[in-house]
């Protein structure tokens, strides 16, 4: 993750819940910083580490890397859910669709059963985006997949029999 986007990130978490904000405890000692609670978040999201195997690096106890990482995804859900956690418009598929042109698609099944995105497609519901493929255009979209995914109609499988030179160099 790049540091802008982080300190983004710890910015719009901290500006949202004053647990984040680093204070002085009643002798007058400054607590545990920003970085340190979301840092320490940040680790447990990415390494499925323990809330104990904070603490070594980040020098932060296991409770309060524990209300940590509560608050931090709570506050991830209130100040994110409107912008990112919903399903794709129209200009979102339009944008994915260009960036999938450009580097190709790469398709997730743990993806799949955990999006409310693909719920929809499940019931044979998809974005709706302008495409051209060999001068036929199309409005509804899909996604290739290959044989681990459902038979839905929004999912493309891809050739099961290929011809030509490949097939017969995997005989």
């Amino acid at each position: 993750m790049s540091q802008d986007l982080f300190l983004r990130i710890v910015n719009a978490i901290k500006a949202h819940d004053t647990y984040f904000i680093q204070q002085r405890d009643g002798v007058g000692r400054l607590g545990l910083s920003t970085l340190q609670k979301i840092t320490a978040v940040f680790r447990m999201l990415a390494y499925g580490l323990p809330a104990d195997a904070t603490d070594e690096y980040i020098k932060i106890g296991e409770s309060t890397a524990i209300e940590s990482f509560k608050r931090f995804c709570r506050a991830v859900v209130e100040v994110f859910a409107e912008q990112y956690l919903r399903s794709p418009n129209t200009n979102d598929i339009a944008r994915l669709l260009h960036i999938a042109k450009q580097r190709g698609f790469n398709n997730d099944i743990n993806v799949l059963e955990a999006s409310h995105l693909f719920a929809k497609l499940a019931e044979g519901i998809a974005p709706h985006a302008h495409y051209v493929i060999q001068g036929k255009h199309y409005n509804m979209g899909y996604y290739l997949a290959d044989g681990i995914y459902p038979k839905w109609s929004t999912l493309v499988q891809t050739i099961h029999d290929p011809r030509g030179l490949k097939k017969s160099c995997l005989q």
